[in-house]
């Protein structure tokens, strides 16, 4: 008989609204402390905890405007002609920091990926490239020649002509625009040789191509607002990267310096508790939406920080693999003490085995980030704690 018959459990909890300098250590342990004595759930060894990085970039008080930006871009780039290559397209993540970047500049030229920004947001569909006869490999394309192949198209979720919005909040700012289109980082090089680079996680491969083909002054969103403006928000790994629009003119920026953090709200719950609870901040879960083909990972991370139980990707055994497999001929309980028996002298490392084939082979911190941005929501759930329980039970537990 198994001693649970309940697996994984995933709960948002509820928390206050969270605010510059507050405590978000106290407030975390404080919420899942209050929740769990509400709900009568036992605290177990093992149990997660996870916190959404927004609440504790605001807790930080981690917030830039417009101006600081703007200060930034300009001391890097004076008055050249600035590229601004492969945006994400999004008014949340990047519409505050493209105003920024235009509003000391006096030309824009801003070279657009297609058919789809890095995250899947399509400015065109694959099949209409087809039609057309474009390969976005190697076909260069002017703004009249994408209207002229493509038209005007809005954005299946937002209603949005990113091209046009786009140039818009550049001219708004006083700066003249020029829209091409190209997947390739060294065409923008046949504009200007001063570029930022506004790509998540291939930036680094981007820089390498534009610096070994002549590009002079080359920097990216991870390089924007590394070091504090006149005291406002910075941060020192990721910049811009990871940051989200807060009000018309500024972004809650990245949390930073985040390991303190889960290291003590750890201590604190085991102090509290005597039990030893793994905890993580968590962003984009990077999951993939069927319908609008976004890949949810607009973060440059998932997870800027976690306790070192959280280290490592799972090391699992497919239970319809040994059932199917290696005891077909069991059935009843003979068949369950089997695959427990298996699971119990399992190996530690299981990469490449046939019983492990199928099982997910991401890292804990990407599982989890995932499950608890689904959890969790980006609306009005008011949940951005979550606690998990059972995570690292198998069939024995």
């Amino acid at each position: 008989m198994l001693e649970r018959c309940i697996g994984t459990v995933v709960r948002g909890l509820r928390a206050p609204i969270i605010n510059r300098g507050d405590a978000i250590e106290d407030i975390v342990v404080e919420s899942v402390l209050k929740a769990t004595e509400s709900e009568n759930i036992e605290i177990r060894d093992r149990d997660i905890v996870t916190i959404t990085e927004s609440i504790v970039a605001r807790a930080q008080g981690n917030y830039a405007g417009i101006d600081q930006i703007a200060e930034d871009v300009h001391s890097k780039f004076g008055d050249d002609t600035i590229g601004v290559i492969f945006p994400i397209l999004s008014r949340n993540r990047f519409s505050v920091c493209l105003s920024g970047i235009a509003r000391k500049a006096k030309k824009i030229v801003l070279m657009l990926s297609y058919p789809s920004d890095e995250v899947g947001n399509h400015l065109v569909d694959m099949d209409d490239l087809d039609v057309r006869g474009v390969n976005p490999w190697t076909d260069v394309l002017t703004e009249d020649q994408f209207r002229e192949h493509f038209g005007y198209k809005k954005h299946t979720f937002t209603g949005v002509d990113y091209i046009d919005y786009y140039r818009t909040l550049i001219e708004e700012e006083g700066a003249e625009c020029e829209v091409i289109f190209s997947n390739q980082p060294k065409t923008i090089l046949d504009h200007t040789k001063s570029v930022l680079t506004c790509d998540i996680h291939s930036r680094a491969r981007t820089k390498r191509i534009l610096k070994d083909n002549g590009g002079e002054k080359v920097y990216g969103l991870d390089d924007i607002l590394a070091e504090s403006i006149d005291g406002h928000g910075y941060n020192k790994e990721y910049g811009l990267l990871g940051s989200n629009k807060s009000t018309e003119d500024s972004v809650k920026l990245f949390p930073r310096d985040c390991q303190p953090i889960v290291d003590k709200i750890q201590a604190i719950l085991k102090e509290k508790t005597g039990k030893t609870i793994e905890v993580m901040i968590y962003g984009d879960g990077a999951f993939k939406d069927p319908v609008g083909k976004i890949w949810e990972l607009a973060d440059p991370v998932v997870s800027p920080a976690y306790t070192k139980g959280l280290d490592g990707i799972p090391n699992e055994i497919k239970l319809k693999y040994l059932a199917d497999n290696n005891f077909a001929d069991l059935r009843g309980d003979d068949l369950q003490n089997a695959i427990s028996e298996f699971i119990d002298n399992k190996e530690d490392e299981l990469v490449g085995a046939m019983e492990s084939q199928g099982t997910t082979p991401r890292k804990l911190t990407d599982l989890i980030g995932s499950l608890s941005d689904l959890t969790s929501g980006s609306g009005d759930k008011g949940t951005p704690i979550v606690f998990i329980q059972g995570y690292f039970d198998n069939y024995t537990n």
